[in-house]
């Protein structure tokens, strides 16, 4: 009896002593838990097919990512400018925030603005490797000059010249060569037909649902636009291709045909066989910082202009359509006028918000897999700023202050897009703009016992 006796309570002192040590371990735990979840380590970087996953899971959840344009993030009574074209729509090139609008989808031909498409789909094929701005361009009758509209806008290529894929962006981007434009399409897909139909698939993958071609030089009024997809097609084309401004569209004279342009028969010393000098169709080139884009008329349409201006690390885009103009002295003096308007009312009351780096921030996580992940911004964070604190609108940008609200630590299962927090963008005490903080990556809910330890982690950290 004795002996028994000995072994019940030898039992319950070793199921004590486990509860004990099991008790120890578990706060033991828990405290671990809380140390490591407060002060986690930096999570691994995501390979490219993990961020190329969390990027698609983010369009979805978040669709104004892919929108081109934005409104503006707070309230702001827009000026009554005296603006002659009748639509007009400016934007943050940055940021893609509209700053103005008028009558901002009326359907107009985008007359020779339908060149920049043009040059779109050749500088998308040249990335690709299937052609090089160096290439020789044969010229088919098609596009000489003597067989092109006699009211046409000409580079003047005719039969047997030697002329570059390059020089014919030239000439579409300052002489707004019609002949140019021809002899491009059928380059780049033997036929017009072909050509047009990558230029609509570029505008439809685009978005933009009102704009729709059927030929590349903008001659024909069936070409179809809006200032608003226009500017918004603007947007997306130099910051593709930022060289474009440089390279083409603040080109100011065209001289061509050179002496390396002739034909092999042609005498170069001739009078007939001088290069003929054009001046960029774009008059406000140099003015109000303007360093592009392109111009457009016909009759069907008045006058076009799509502008971007850069000055003071701020850039904009401004498109004008049906500017008022009974000739082209006319017509260039109200959209040039139009086009000072918008950039001067652009550079003197906004800036562009760009953070020097993205607003991330790592998170412990308690009862899942992983021991930590990032919360970054479901969205670019570049918008625009009204000056209402500084002393110049540049100023601005430099004054908001960012505010970021977020949990210490998060528990178990987590998945990529879910929000977690949010950042808040202030200046002068009120709040511009509130955009999401979200988990970059996946993490499975862990096994029983972590989860428990977990818990109660979580328990004393709040």
């Amino acid at each position: 009896m004795k002996s028994l006796k000995h072994k019940i309570t030898a039992s319950l002192l070793t199921v004590l002593f486990t509860l004990i040590v099991f008790t120890a371990a578990f706060f033991a735990g828990v405290v671990i838990e809380k140390k490591s979840a407060l002060n986690p380590k930096i999570p691994e970087v995501l390979d490219a097919a993990e961020n190329d996953a969390l990027q698609e899971k983010l369009d979805l959840l978040f669709p104004q990512r892919t929108e081109l344009l934005h409104n503006l993030s707070f309230e702001y009574d827009f000026p009554e400018l005296n603006i002659n074209a009748k639509s007009a729509v400016l934007i943050d090139a940055r940021s893609g925030n509209i700053l103005y609008e008028k009558n901002p989808e009326l359907k107009i031909p985008p007359a020779s603005m339908t060149k920049l498409v043009e040059m779109y789909v050749v500088l998308d094929e040249v990335s690709k490797g299937n052609f090089s701005l160096d290439d020789e361009v044969p010229l088919p009758k098609e596009c000489w000059w003597q067989n092109m509209p006699s009211d046409a806008s000409l580079m003047y290529l005719t039969q047997g010249q030697h002329v570059t894929l390059k020089e014919l962006l030239l000439g579409l981007s300052i002489a707004s060569g019609n002949d140019a434009s021809v002899a491009v399409a059928h380059y780049i897909c033997t036929d017009m037909d072909s050509f047009v139909n990558k230029m609509n698939s570029l505008v439809e993958n685009m978005g933009l649902a009102e704009t729709h071609f059927v030929e590349s030089s903008g001659y024909d009024s069936r070409n179809i636009t809006t200032a608003r997809d226009f500017a918004a097609f603007s947007k997306n084309y130099i910051q593709r291709f930022p060289f474009v401004i440089e390279d083409f569209h603040s080109q100011k004279i065209l001289e061509y045909p050179k002496e390396h342009n002739l034909p092999s028969w042609a005498n170069p010393e001739s009078p007939v066989n001088k290069p003929i000098i054009q001046y960029n169709t774009n008059k406000m080139l140099g003015k109000s910082g303007v360093d592009g884009l392109k111009t457009g008329f016909i009759y069907e349409s008045g006058y076009n202009i799509a502008l971007t201006a850069h000055k003071n690390g701020e850039r904009y885009i401004s498109v004008t359509m049906g500017g008022p103009g009974s000739n082209s002295k006319e017509g260039n003096f109200y959209r040039n006028q139009d086009g000072t308007s918008l950039m001067e009312y652009a550079f003197g009351n906004f800036s562009t918000y760009v953070p020097e780096e993205c607003h991330s921030v790592t998170v412990g996580l308690l009862g899942s897999e992983k021991k930590s992940i990032y919360l970054i911004p479901a969205e670019d964070e570049k918008f625009s700023v009204p000056f209402t604190a500084g002393t110049s609108p540049q100023e601005a940008a430099s004054l908001v202050e960012v505010q970021m609200e977020f949990p210490p630590v998060i528990f178990g299962k987590v998945e990529k897009g879910t929000s977690y927090g949010k950042i808040n963008y202030i200046l002068g005490g009120k709040v511009l703009r509130t955009i999401s903080l979200v988990a970059d990556r996946d993490s499975e809910e862990s096994n029983f016992i972590s989860r428990a330890i977990g818990k109660a982690a979580l328990l004393l950290i709040k």
